[in-house]
């Protein structure tokens, strides 16, 4: 049997190209098949739970992405503007590149499908590391490959069928006209122009400002449980996306035993613990940094500072704060895992990492063991940076979006839409309290807003009140003060409804931004933002802790707070049950670990070496090494911060993020 060749004509590239990229989204569909039939023990709970409309589309934008990628030369040689393509060797070249690309996705494919079993996941780039040091890989291969002769079989019909039904225009077509030599280049540049965008879009995942390129994570929120996520995933996608990201590796600085006698994550409730069910919303403020608050900053220009936060301000006098506060990130993405889940960022993005796919908790999944309803709610378009696919990930049971936002008929819907990013932050939040209202208590809740970011623009209606100050160049002054007054009008409705005097709220940034301050630009500056309880109860009792906290704090001080029951993993410490000298941060930035205790910070190579340690309290602007000054403080500062490292990279890659007796 020949393979189809396509009549002479000046698109018979696209058309070729358009219909082989269509057998490989079948060939990837087959796979997948043979993926779920193979591991339909596992897969089966819970499987007509699925809701397979969202299951294929998530499937298609993988698919989408993975073939992309990796047949991205082949489309080239299809529709490069040359008319030198349309020989007979050219042609077979493009062939036979298309052929063995795509039966190395077909193998990968089906391999996986029994590498699951022992993963529980989709295989990633560090398959490689892993086996680089075995010397009986072939063995093993060669015992699978006996065992599932059967999925070999498929593998061989896949690839012989895809060699049979590659559509091929016919070689060696010539251009004997000047005429047909313009058309010719003119329909091609115009094709090879649509390709690149088109193409661009589907690697990324999406085609709007809102998305960012997909990852592996984002594949949570077209699933239930974790064990369905291998079925929305590919394995090409899943290796060209986890290269380069193997960032958790075992330092081994100690033994398990020394390891969990410096540092220990699982946190242990008393056995006398009695829950106290209060509902607890957290307010994740994009760019909200420390820097913008007068009240933070009594000290700046002698006393005079006012910042741009005349509201948080007046929240910061009724709540529980804290002299030190800082994030565990510098992007939005690292925000939502530390303040929800108590996962720093070291090194790279969780977001972006195969780590991702390890079984996590955090706030919304604890609280929800215990009855509580949770729900997580942004303004952009739904899927957008992938918060959906975290927050379901770590146990929200909603996820509440722009798309929800629109069908709520008191709302503007899409005329509130900022057209850029998201809902304006006024009409969302003014939306997000009013949907705690019809919640059933108690339930957690987190808001992440959006409308002090880049390009920096306030509603119409604000711009001759929240404009740039003369003298001012940093234009996110405006948003700022735009984004108080909208909480200021969201604890004016909140006041009002009755879930109110039942609630803790928490405050805090995902990250800093733009700076004008140079105590705000200095290694440990830049991670300065606010970390606000406020108990409207007055259980919490309002006042400023001189002590240091983290946005990793925040899940293991509420759940104990709550009297919550059972064990779980939290990176960072309980406030309220941490003296004020013992409580720490911890970031990463650039390769370089940051420790802050006490009065010091120390910087820690990722290499395992001390660079530097300084007395932030004194030296705001970290001008003083002290590095080998300090003595016993840096000794034991560098084994805690050891301890810290060791630990994450451990449970990262052994994938113990979440209490279990058995690990």
């Amino acid at each position: 049997m020949k393979h189809l060749q396509l009549q002479k004509s000046f698109i018979s590239n696209p058309i070729a190209l358009i219909w082989n990229l269509a057998w490989v989204y079948i060939l990837y569909g087959l796979c997948r098949l043979a993926y779920l039939f193979e591991n339909w023990s596992v897969i089966a709970e819970g499987f007509d739970t699925l809701n397979f409309w969202e299951a294929f589309k998530g499937c298609w934008m993988f698919d989408t992405s993975a073939i992309l990628y990796t047949n991205a030369l082949y489309a080239i040689l299809m529709l490069i503007p040359l008319h030198w393509k349309e020989s007979y060797w050219w042609q077979n070249m493009a062939k036979w590149l298309y052929v063995l690309v795509n039966s190395f996705c077909i193998i990968a494919n089906l391999a996986d499908a029994v590498y699951f079993q022992y993963t529980g996941r989709r295989t990633n780039w560090s398959v490689f590391q892993e086996f680089s040091n075995e010397g009986n890989i072939g063995d093993v291969i060669s015992t699978e490959l006996m065992n599932h002769w059967y999925l070999v079989l498929v593998g061989v019909v896949l690839i012989v069928l895809t060699i049979l039904v590659y559509a091929k225009p016919r070689g060696e077509f010539r251009l004997r006209m000047l005429k047909d030599f313009f058309i010719y280049y003119i329909i091609h540049i115009i094709c090879f122009g649509l390709y690149i965008p088109i193409t661009i879009a589907g690697m990324r995942g999406g085609a709007t400002t809102a998305v960012r390129p997909i990852t592996l994570s984002n594949a949570n929120q077209y699933v239930n449980r974790s064990a369905e996520v291998a079925l929305i995933l590919n394995t090409p996608f899943s290796m060209i996306r986890s290269i380069n990201k193997d960032v958790f590796v075992d330092p081994k600085y100690y033994s398990r035993q020394e390891l969990d006698k410096i540092y220990q994550p699982i946190q242990m409730p008393a056995d006398s613990v009695m829950m106290n069910k209060k509902n607890v919303v957290v307010l994740i403020m994009e760019s909200y940094g420390r820097e913008y608050m007068g009240g933070y900053n009594e000290q700046l220009d002698g006393g005079k500072y006012k910042g741009y936060t005349p509201f948080t301000d007046s929240l910061i006098k009724r709540s529980l704060t804290f002299d030190y506060t800082f994030a565990n990130g510098r992007k939005s993405i690292d925000g939502m895992p530390s303040i929800l889940s108590s996962i720093p960022r070291f090194i790279e993005p969780f977001f972006l990492t195969p780590a991702a796919l390890n079984k996590v908790s955090g706030l919304a999944g604890e609280l929800g063991k215990v009855g509580y309803e949770s729900a997580f709610f942004h303004g952009a378009e739904n899927g957008s940076m992938g918060f959906e696919a975290f927050a379901k990930a770590t146990g929200y049971k909603k996820y509440i979006g722009r798309t929800e936002y629109k069908k709520d008929k008191r709302f503007n819907g899409d005329k509130d839409f900022d057209g850029m990013w998201a809902i304006w932050d006024e009409e969302f939040l003014q939306f997000y309290a009013l949907q705690m209202s019809e919640m059933k208590e108690p339930f957690i809740t987190s808001v992440f807003t959006a409308s002090s970011h880049h390009p920096y623009v306030v509603p119409e209606r604000y711009r001759d009140i929240y404009n740039d100050e003369p003298g001012d160049k940093n234009t996110i002054h405006k948003c700022i003060r735009y984004v108080d007054n909208a909480l200021r009008l969201f604890f004016e409705t909140a006041q009002k409804q009755p879930w109110y005097n039942n609630t803790i709220f928490i405050l805090t940034a995902d990250h800093t931004n733009t700076s004008s301050r140079a105590e705000y630009q200095t290694d440990l500056g830049v991670f300065g933002v606010p970390i606000i309880i406020f108990d409207p109860s007055g259980d919490i009792q309002p006042g400023r802790r001189h002590c240091i906290a983290q946005q990793i704090d925040m899940m293991p001080t509420m759940l104990n707070y709550l009297g919550y029951p059972n064990p779980y993993v939290a990176f960072g410490c309980d406030l309220f049950n941490t003296p004020d000298s013992l409580t720490w941060a911890v970031n990463n930035t650039e390769g370089i670990y940051q420790y802050v205790k006490g009065d010091y910070v120390l910087q820690f190579t990722d290499n395992g070496h001390a660079k530097a340690v300084y007395n932030y309290k004194k030296d705001w602007f970290l001008k003083k090494n002290l590095l080998g000054k300090t003595g016993k403080t840096e000794k034991q500062m560098e084994r805690e911060l050891k301890a810290i490292i060791q630990s994450y990279m451990e449970r990262m890659v052994e994938d113990r993020l979440t209490f279990d007796k058995k690990k």
